[in-house]
């Protein structure tokens, strides 16, 4: 399978659902009435079984990407779920046959294994130590470390300027 942007993307933003504001965690899509406009956006029905699933599949995807978790626990999470071959006139394609209340969380660990084969060590977690955010680094040089330049990056290098300036004024 090859992930294409829309599901990297949604991937991503699965992964970045429990972001750190104000210094706690806050889970975006615990709440089920909250989470089921974002599993609507994303193809799904809204239900609570996928909304369990969904979850499931997210915290074992953040587990693997943060290294705290070997990529076999999400096998669980496959458990049961087949692929056919499909005929047209483009080729053979392989349709994924998964219960429907499965299938976004089925395709979040499916596109996780894709961006594995084709962009290895890409995915990453944001390297602020105080930020719990991923990132999909698309850039050539394959260098980038935070989730975002404007807000961890910034106060990393603050924060990295602010050491050596002040032990620069100690010593």
């Amino acid at each position: 399978m090859v992930a294409d942007r829309e599901q990297q993307d949604a991937l991503l933003e699965l992964l970045n659902s429990t972001p750190v504001v104000n210094g706690s965690v806050q889970d975006q899509l615990a709440d089920p009435e909250a989470a089921r406009p974002w599993q609507r956006a994303h193809g799904g029905s809204g239900t609570a079984d996928e909304h369990r699933n969904l979850l499931q599949a997210r915290d074992a995807l953040q587990g693997v990407v943060r290294g705290s978790r070997p990529a076999t626990s999400l096998a669980a999470l496959l458990e049961g779920v087949t692929s056919r071959p499909q005929i047209t006139p483009a080729g053979v394609s392989w349709q994924l046959d998964v219960p429907e209340e499965r299938r976004i969380a089925v395709e979040a660990v499916m596109t996780w294994s894709a961006l594995q084969e084709t962009m290895p060590g890409r995915l990453r977690p944001c390297a602020n130590p105080e930020c719990r955010r991923f990132l999909l680094d698309r850039s050539k040089t394959n260098k980038a470390r935070w989730c975002s330049m404007a807000v961890c990056g910034n106060r990393m290098k603050a924060r990295r300027h602010y050491h050596r300036t002040r032990d620069g004024a100690a010593g």
